[in-house]
């Protein structure tokens, strides 16, 4: 039997004036799932994320989270939902322990668990050394790792995050992502993640969804829609040969009917529009020609190739 979706937008627009922001858009996340939703500035992830939490109403469609309708009933979803916003505002002026501890009591967090769940995240995001300190003195990248501390502090179970990892340094990227992993595959939460960073998203998410203008151009996991561009793009091999031998090399693979090679360097040839059966004749080709081949690295397209092959096929504004 198939699960009930956690999130579910159906047909759902909304438009600011003559802009439409959000344009019949139709998908559904699945409870403890890290979903991905990509696209480009001005895509309309933000206004999705905003009509999600009940921050915004729809002008048609319709959509449930978590059984609730966000148009109706706000309030209580955002007490079971944690937003990281782009930007998020924080109280500069107030340290990052009051900080914490203020959003826990706005949350209804009980009192007597206030002070050991904020020291907890504190010590958790790498703040506890400055957890006394002004946050107007604080960096972006710490000022990024407190908005996250906050988005968690009630324990939310689907947690919408917008380009998390922005700003900050690459081991705590890295700490995010473990925790954005650990989020979902060992406490089982829901992550809607805004980003970019296409890398990332291959790396973490389990489906993902692309934007363009409002209206979703594809969805599906990430290796589904590598495959879907395979079928069209053929590989990209790279060969390295030893430098003495890269002339040599070109010229054996050049007189190969149909076969393009391109010299990458001083010891490297690129063999693009290549089949993977056809590797591992062109090796024993070369071998047999008495040139050494130190490595074969074979490129399939990545959820990056992706993202860009959709963008290009789609006109700007349609």
């Amino acid at each position: 039997m198939k699960s009930i979706p956690i999130i579910s937008l159906y047909n759902l627009s909304c438009r600011f004036r003559e802009k439409v922001a959000v344009d019949n858009l139709t998908l559904e996340v699945n409870a403890g799932e890290v979903f991905g939703f990509l696209g480009h500035n001005g895509a309309g992830k933000t206004t999705t994320v905003r009509l999600l939490n009940g921050l915004l109403t729809p002008d048609t469609g319709r959509m449930r989270v978590m059984g609730m309708d966000p148009t109706t009933q706000g309030p209580a979803l955002r007490r079971r939902t944690g937003v990281l916003t782009e930007t998020p505002a924080l109280e500069e002026l107030l340290t990052a322990r009051d900080n914490l501890s203020i959003y826990a009591s706005l949350y209804n967090v009980p009192r007597n668990e206030i002070a050991t769940k904020v020291q907890k995240l504190l010590m958790t995001f790498n703040l506890s050394d400055r957890a006394d300190d002004r946050v107007r003195s604080f960096s972006k990248g710490m000022k990024q790792r407190l908005a996250l501390a906050r988005a968690l502090l009630h324990d939310p179970e689907i947690l919408f995050f917008d380009e998390p990892t922005e700003g900050l340094d690459p081991l705590a990227a890295h700490d995010v992502r473990e925790l954005i992993s650990k989020l979902s595959h060992e406490e089982k939460r829901t992550v809607f993640l805004c980003t970019h960073n296409l890398a990332e998203a291959q790396q973490l998410c389990d489906r993902v969804a692309v934007l363009e203008h409002g209206r979703l151009l594809t969805s599906g996991t990430p290796m589904e829609l590598v495959r879907q561009l395979a079928d069209h793009m053929p590989a990209r091999v790279d060969i390295e040969v030893s430098s003495p031998h890269l002339s040599a090399a070109l010229d054996t693979l050049r007189a190969v009917p149909g076969l393009t090679a391109h010299a990458q360097g001083n010891d490297s040839i690129s063999l693009p529009g290549i089949e993977h059966e056809m590797i591992p004749g062109l090796v024993a080709t070369l071998v047999a020609a008495s040139i050494p081949v130190y490595r074969v690295s074979p490129h399939e397209p990545s959820l990056e190739d992706v993202y860009f092959a959709l963008h290009v096929s789609t006109p700007s504004g349609s």
